[in-house]
């Protein structure tokens, strides 16, 4: 089991110290820089503005299917959602309204998980969810942690929340108040509740986290191999997740009878509207160049994760090839939104834990770990130098430099995902420092 290297107190209250800097420069470029870039954009383009929550359309949804027995996924619920997350109802005929209809584009069984907030006015469920969302995502920290079986000493452990918390993925997702954050966290549950051996409770965390399939459906597949190559030992896991999931459908079907072919609808319409492509193809925007790199790390990863099939949960080996999963999923979700990166979470954190492995091999190891982490620290950087712009005077300055925290989001995935594949290959070959 990995353990945290010796260091010096004042060491690590320095680091603690540049993790709250750094967070703390992010908070204060997206709340003066980025906001007031996104507000003047709007006003000269008479773009519409309204809460811009991304929980808005599931609550409004959730609510009128629970309360007044509405079709969330009806036109006529598009409509409201888009009179309060806009502010208005988009019109074709503006050319810089937003693309996005904001449809209802969930399972419907989201709405048993926001149940208990329909009661509530929206300003109260939005404060509510923010440090829900926080709450989670620095509980995820810990939670990966565990699922990686390393300990660490809670001060570094309280930099690595500080640091999550202060990133760009976490930050705009909660700003938007994104469910991909409530996914993550479920996620990690479901991982550090098998590698603690609760497989019954990690399975019903993860059919839980199918409310965003997209996210959840590779560690769905990768743990249900797992639990299948030892079925005696494992098959509580499957238990669990079939259980929740038989659960979630049929209440889904009892309080809207085909929902599932309204759902698939309206995913194609999303796709439709927002043409959302994966990191890779974005990268790669070249024809099928995209969708052929995906398929290579998938085949990759597979080949991998076959070997790993049979570790036990509690084994290093084990956390790492989660860790792979979720990289993977990263990489190749047709979304690229930068909020989904906090699935990066585990497989940083294994790279990190690892680190002796990629120093000490050859230069080009070295050179590829750094880079790595200089591409991680980006954003840090970026918004620590806007910041100061910022509160030198030079205003216009720093909002012509908002995409500047953004210049990694495509790069990050990608060196992420091949440093975690490089470990858990190296893995394979013995255990690592």
């Amino acid at each position: 089991m990995g353990r945290w290297p010796a260091t010096l107190g004042k060491r690590a209250q320095f680091g603690f110290l540049a993790a709250a800097i750094a967070a703390a420069s992010m908070w204060f470029y997206v709340d003066r820089i980025l906001v007031g870039y996104q507000v003047a954009d709007a006003a000269a383009h008479e773009r519409p503005r309204g809460n811009l929550s991304d929980l808005y359309p599931r609550w409004l949804g959730a609510r009128e299917l629970l309360l007044h027995q509405r079709n969330p996924y009806g036109d006529d619920i598009a409509i409201e959602i888009q009179k309060g997350y806009y502010g208005r109802v988009l019109d074709p005929a503006r050319p810089n309204d937003p693309k996005d209809q904001q449809g209802f584009a969930y399972p419907v069984y989201v709405v048993f998980l926001l149940a208990p907030l329909i009661g509530l006015p929206f300003h109260e469920v939005q404060i509510f969810f923010h440090w829900l969302l926080v709450g989670l995502t620095a509980a995820s920290v810990w939670l990966w942690l565990r699922a990686l079986r390393w300990r660490v000493p809670p001060l570094a452990i309280a930099t690595t929340v500080v640091l999550m918390l202060g990133s760009v993925p976490a930050v705009q997702g909660i700003k938007l108040q994104q469910l991909s954050l409530l996914v993550a966290a479920l996620l990690a549950g479901s991982a550090a509740c098998v590698a603690s051996g609760f497989l019954f409770c990690g399975g019903a965390l993860l059919a839980l986290a199918t409310i965003k399939p997209q996210l959840a459906w590779p560690l769905v597949a990768w743990l249900l191999v797992w639990a299948a190559s030892d079925w005696r030992a494992r098959r509580r896991l499957v238990f669990g997740f079939e259980l929740v999931i038989v659960l979630l459908l049929a209440g889904s079907e009892i309080i809207l009878p085909g929902w599932l072919r309204m759902f698939i609808h309206a995913i194609g319409q999303y796709h439709r509207y927002t043409q959302n492509q994966s990191v890779l193809d974005q990268l790669v925007p070249w024809g099928f160049a995209g969708k052929i790199l995906a398929a290579g790390a998938v085949l990759a990863s597979a080949f991998f994760l076959w070997k790993l099939r049979g570790q036990p949960a509690d084994a290093v080996e084990f956390g790492g090839a989660t860790a792979l999963v979720m990289a993977l999923t990263v990489l190749v979700v047709p979304m690229y939104a930068p909020y989904n990166q906090v699935l990066l979470l585990p497989a940083v954190l294994a790279v990190v834990r690892d680190r002796t492995f990629f120093v000490a091999r050859s230069r080009g190891f070295r050179l590829g770990y750094g880079m790595g982490g200089f591409v991680l620290a980006w954003q840090w950087i970026a918004s620590l130098g806007l910041s100061a712009v910022f509160l030198s005077g030079a205003t216009a300055w720093a909002l012509s430099g908002w995409k500047w925290p953004f210049l990694a989001t495509f790069a990050t995935p990608v060196l992420v995902f091949a440093m975690i594949l490089v470990d858990v290959r190296g893995r394979q070959d013995g255990p690592q420092v």
